[in-house]
């Protein structure tokens, strides 16, 4: 739809919000799950396909996939990041919404966005809520560890010594959380499609250009038009007037033949 101005309207922000809480949601429900029934009363671990993929419980300080930055400090800043990207990332979620931005773009940050949330809501109050802060933490506040659960160990192994960084030795394969996997599959989404994602974000800047130019041609049409009728209605005025002289002077004439004639 193009508005007044030309430009064309934005779309809500709140659908893809609404996915973003939901992820958040779901992100939330394992990790509890897995921290009040998996962990007591299945000893942290459940096979789903024997010799590939697991449950299993385990808890990082850091970030995605159990990586993490070194240091007394390490935990606080990286907690302070995760914020710091959680307000950017949502900013720029409604931004590219009201600029009517592709639906695929504003989905893969929405998926973006609720893993982010997720993994900052255990850094920010796990260590409080589930008293699972480092021993060594100053605060519980801001230093809970995040619970990661999905652990495809059908692929730990060596491998050949022809595979680039990991052959040659043993690998194992990194557990990580459905907010990992949120972030993940966003982030991949629009490396694979950002061609469609950003182009179609050149048509709409294209098109709201045009429909500007539209707007400003059929405003300077309407204020031409405008004009003309003005000085049409005033040269309308000035023949109406010239008509009342021609009839006073024409009036005034006969009334003085009248005069004369009467006088004689």
């Amino acid at each position: 739809m193009i508005t007044s101005s030309g430009s064309l309207e934005g779309k809500s922000p709140f659908k893809y919000l609404f996915l973003t809480i939901a992820l958040i949601l779901i992100d939330q429900g394992i990790k509890l799950w897995m921290y009040y029934d998996v962990l007591p009363n299945h000893y942290g671990e459940i096979d789903l396909i024997p010799g590939v993929f697991k449950l299993h419980y385990v808890e990082n300080k850091g970030m995605a996939f159990g990586w993490q930055l070194a240091g007394e400090y390490g935990k606080l800043l990286l907690t302070v990041f995760r914020l710091c990207a959680m307000i950017g990332i949502c900013w720029y979620l409604v931004y590219l919404a009201r600029k009517n931005a592709h639906n695929g773009l504003l989905w893969s940050i929405a998926a973006v966005l609720g893993g982010a949330i997720g993994n900052v809501i255990d850094s920010t109050f796990y260590g409080v809520w589930l008293n699972n802060a480092p021993l060594d933490s100053p605060t519980p506040w801001f230093h809970g560890q995040v619970i990661d659960m999905f652990y495809t160990y059908g692929l730990d192994g060596n491998y050949p010594d022809w595979i680039p960084f990991l052959g040659g030795q043993y690998n194992t394969t990194p557990i990580f959380n459905f907010a990992d996997a949120c972030i993940f599959c966003g982030v991949v989404s629009i490396l694979i499609f950002q061609k469609s994602f950003f182009i179609h974000e050149d048509r709409q800047t294209a098109q709201t250009i045009q429909n500007d130019a539209l707007v400003e041609g059929e405003e300077k049409a309407s204020v031409q038009e405008n004009t003309s009728i003005v000085e049409d209605e005033l040269h309308s005025s000035d023949t109406n007037k010239e008509n009342v002289e021609v009839f006073v002077n024409h009036k005034t004439e006969n009334d003085s033949e009248e005069i004369k004639e009467e006088s004689k």
